[in-house]
């Protein structure tokens, strides 16, 4: 469809000095195709003359901008949000998430994840990265719901299901990667050092060579997990992984929260796409990540919001604006990440973090239409002195008017159009239950 979206401010993403105060964004075969000032694609050449779009959307009082990228959740885990708060990782884990999930069934999952695409799209994110089991259903959901996911089956290789885990992910990389669309790519998904042995993880390693994908990790989480690996084997998660070679490849790395100097550096020269999940770590006291030293050494750094049973919620701009509170505070320091460089973490950095920005996390000709509308005409938009310092300490999921993932509109003034919003929540609501019966 050719789409034609007129009279918004552009926040395009390619650098804090371009900004449109009134400009038109036209849409062709899935892609940005032309960007300019309002009414004057024509006028300057931009567009041929007999263009004509099929959708006009009248845009006046919004904003675009890229479309948000989760760059990591378990997106299933909404049948677990509020089941287990208030507790440190471990026995959060091994004492409640554990124990639920052994129950999980395939349809579970494929409920769970409609629910959490919905309050993504409902919240401006276009783009995720998912780990979890049953990630046949994970991809049925993306692809009814039309956003686009980055997904890994989770491989936990001490479980006694470890070997047919692996070779699930497997099957699962090869029957889905560029499918619906080209909006679902693949890794496969280690879930963490201490959860998967050297060998096991020389196998996954093996096997992301011959598939020719990336890899998705948990990475130094928590302050125990780095001791008890340095008890059992000399080395910290990061080394740990870069000796076994797994650095060597594509690798999306979760949190990273105790990580020294020294492998910082490691990973900005890996290029390992490092997702921060500030929330998730503050609810869980995990700590905090040195986000502030990996952008000055050139880490590709991304935020994430982690599963819903570890947030609570799905809310990328909040997330933004928690990741930027939390290290002024940490820091003792105003001056550190600022509005414009939090907004990059949640557009471009995502897309950095998975190896997609030569496709999303722009807007720019030749980019995939994944963009998002905020509607500023709110009081808390209002005096606009500065609208990045607004979009990353102000707005609401609710401010998000219109969704469109490579060019298709997914979501229209505030509602999801692909999925049975209704439905679902009282779906996932009765499964939820069943899950926790009797724990």
């Amino acid at each position: 469809m050719r789409i034609l979206i007129r009279n918004c401010a552009v926040l395009p993403m390619t650098g804090p000095q371009d900004f449109m105060a009134m400009g038109d964004i036209a849409i062709q075969d899935n892609r940005v195709c032309a960007i300019g000032p309002a009414g004057e694609l024509k006028a300057k050449g931009v567009l041929s003359a007999d263009w004509k779009p099929e959708r006009i959307l009248e845009a006046a009082g919004k904003v675009a901008l890229p479309g948000l990228v989760n760059t990591h959740t378990h997106a299933a885990m909404t049948l677990l949000r509020g089941y287990a708060d208030d507790m440190p990782l471990m026995p959060w884990l091994e004492k409640k998430i554990f124990p639920a999930e052994e129950r999980l069934k395939a349809e579970d999952v494929f409920w769970g994840t409609q629910l959490a695409i919905l309050e993504m799209l409902k919240s401006g994110t276009t783009c995720f990265a998912d780990m979890y089991f049953f990630m046949d259903e994970v991809a049925r959901a993306v692809e009814l719901s039309g956003i686009r996911a980055s997904l890994s089956r989770g491989l936990i290789g001490i479980a006694p299901n470890g070997k047919q885990a692996l070779e699930e992910g497997v099957a699962f990389v090869k029957n889905w990667e560029g499918k619906a669309g080209g909006r679902i790519t693949t890794r496969l998904g280690p879930h963490a050092p201490y959860t998967c042995p050297a060998e096991y993880l020389q196998s996954v390693i093996a096997h992301s060579d011959t598939l020719g994908v990336g890899l998705h990790i948990h990475l130094a989480e928590t302050r125990g997990e780095v001791e008890n690996l340095r008890s059992t084997t000399g080395k910290t998660p990061v080394q740990y992984v870069d000796d076994l070679g797994l650095l060597q490849r594509p690798v999306l790395g979760a949190h990273c929260v105790h990580v020294s100097a020294e492998e910082i550096a490691t990973l900005s020269q890996r290029k390992v796409g490092v997702a921060h999940n500030p929330e998730s770590n503050m609810k869980l006291a995990s700590g905090v990540a040195p986000v502030p030293q990996m952008l000055k050494a050139g880490v590709k750094v991304g935020l994430g919001t982690d599963g819903a049973a570890s947030n609570n919620n799905l809310d990328l701009l909040q997330e933004m604006r928690s990741a930027a509170l939390l290290h002024k505070v940490f820091t003792e320091d105003a001056t550190v990440l600022p509005a414009y460089q939090a907004l990059e973490m949640a557009t471009i950095g995502g897309a950095r973090a998975l190896g997609m920005e030569k496709e999303i996390g722009l807007l720019k000709p030749g980019y995939q239409a994944d963009l998002i509308l905020i509607d500023l005409e709110k009081p808390h938009f209002c005096p606009r002195h500065d609208l990045v310092a607004h979009l990353v300490y102000a707005a609401l999921a609710s401010d998000v008017d219109t969704v469109l993932v490579s060019g298709q509109i997914v979501v229209e003034q505030g509602q999801v159009v692909t999925l049975a919003e209704k439905e679902i929540r009282a779906t996932v609501e009765e499964r939820a239950k069943r899950l926790v019966a009797g724990l």
